[in-house]
């Protein structure tokens, strides 16, 4: 059986690919800053390399004995002083050049759906210009494109508890975020897949006033939607653009852009939004 490398286990989506690797019995040897959150989430790898990946002499032969290399790694919320191009750029770049170094069979990437059209965002241009190295490195390689997570999706839930949901436009934009349980299979699917590219979403696609409403029926509480004309957002942009930096402009700025488009992947999984609100409401009850 194929032995995998995964980067980016302590993750949202990384914990979830690790225990699927396990479930099917995978030998896995796993990359992580901080073993213990490995601990917290139940994961017990047969391997475990305690490395800072961003530092090339840390990762020294990460790959070596390994078949499949799987990353997740990248930052949703910059800290400790590292950019976009540190981690989702550089970072993966150094675990290819060891992949590559180490005869490994098979890169698997996590970058986003449509990232490719939106380069003009700080995040998105750091994953594609490494998805360009992956490319050319010569490994076989697939990139896996997913829709927003349900974790992403968390904040309409806040907003309902509170007594109302803002949104921008009219509320019609499409979407359909994928639970990480269900992405992880995928990830883990594309091992022995050959596809170069997957693009995947959950099973429900929704408009914004739906996700909103379905927050809103799980707490029983009474819908309170307000619509934001979009030049709010643009204007709201330009405001944090102008006095914050980027680790605090960064991620809202890929939020408020993804939040002004249809954002559709075709459809997988079990899982449901609706699973997902009533899950938060009984944790929080």
């Amino acid at each position: 059986m194929n032995r995998v490398l995964l980067a980016g286990a302590t993750g949202y989506l990384g914990s979830y690919i690790a225990k699927e690797l396990l479930k099917r019995s995978y030998p896995i040897r796993v990359i992580a800053r901080n073993p213990d959150k490995l601990k917290q989430n139940n994961i017990e790898s047969t391997e475990i390399l305690q490395t800072e990946i961003t530092q090339p002499a840390s990762i020294k032969d990460c790959c070596k004995n390994i078949d499949i290399v799987i990353s997740t790694v990248g930052i949703t919320r910059q800290k400790d002083g590292l950019t976009y191009m540190d981690v989702d750029y550089q970072a993966n770049l150094n675990l290819l050049q060891e992949a590559i170094q180490s005869g490994v069979k098979k890169f698997i990437y996590v970058s986003a759906l449509n990232g490719e059209n939106l380069r003009h965002l700080k995040i998105c241009d750091a994953k594609e210009l490494f998805v360009e190295q992956l490319i050319k490195s010569g490994l076989e390689y697939c990139i896996i494109r997913p829709n927003g997570f349900f974790s992403d999706m968390t904040e309409f839930y806040t907003m309902a508890k509170k007594g109302r949901a803002y949104l921008f436009g009219d509320g019609e934009l499409k979407t359909n975020p994928i639970h990480g349980e269900d992405l992880a299979a995928v990830c883990v699917d594309a091992i022995d897949k050959p596809d170069q590219e997957i693009k995947v979403g959950g099973p429900e696609t929704l408009t914004h006033n739906e996700i909103a409403a379905t927050a809103f029926e799980v707490l029983g509480i009474k819908p309170k939607i307000i619509h934001i004309p979009n030049w709010v957002r643009v204007a709201i942009l330009k405001m944090v653009r102008l006095f914050s930096g980027s680790n605090v402009y960064g991620p809202i700025e890929f939020f408020m852009t993804v939040m002004a488009m249809d954002m559709v992947a075709p459809e997988y999984g079990r899982h449901t939004l609706r699973e997902h609100f009533t899950n938060l409401n009984h944790a929080k009850a």
